[in-house]
């Protein structure tokens, strides 16, 4: 009808936790292994969740972080921070309340993050 304020379709940012989720199904896809959420929110002030993915070549660790890249950006969640693309080892994307590591396999095992914040709750994500 003319003249009638039409309301605008709002879409909102996903939770933290549901960002994780998405972050490491986005993985999934692109077959990285050992998906994991860290749930940090009690041990950490800086991020609420860590998700850690492991790719068994530098062209599928930039696959990984591609993949992840592109679903935050279809739900308009902004990335802060990238480190790593260019050397295609450990990749970071900081979103904040989330932080995704894509490691090559053997520098995840050498960095071992598991292992360090191993207070942190642990969620297996499977395909």
């Amino acid at each position: 009808m003319k003249g009638t304020p039409r309301s605008k379709k709002k879409t909102t940012a996903p939770t933290a936790h549901r960002l994780a989720r998405l972050a490491a199904e986005r993985a999934i896809e692109r077959k990285a292994k050992d998906v994991v959420i860290l749930d940090l929110r009690s041990l950490s002030p800086a991020t609420d969740y860590f998700v850690i993915a492991s790719g068994t070549t530098e062209v599928q660790v930039r696959a990984i972080a591609d993949a992840v890249i592109d679903g935050c950006e279809g739900l308009d969640v902004r990335i802060n921070h990238i480190e790593g693309y260019q050397a295609r080892r450990w990749v970071l994307l900081d979103c904040i309340d989330v932080v995704v590591h894509v490691f090559l396999e053997e520098v995840r095992d050498f960095y071992s993050l598991e292992r360090l914040w191993g207070d942190a709750s642990l969620e297996k994500v499977e395909g």
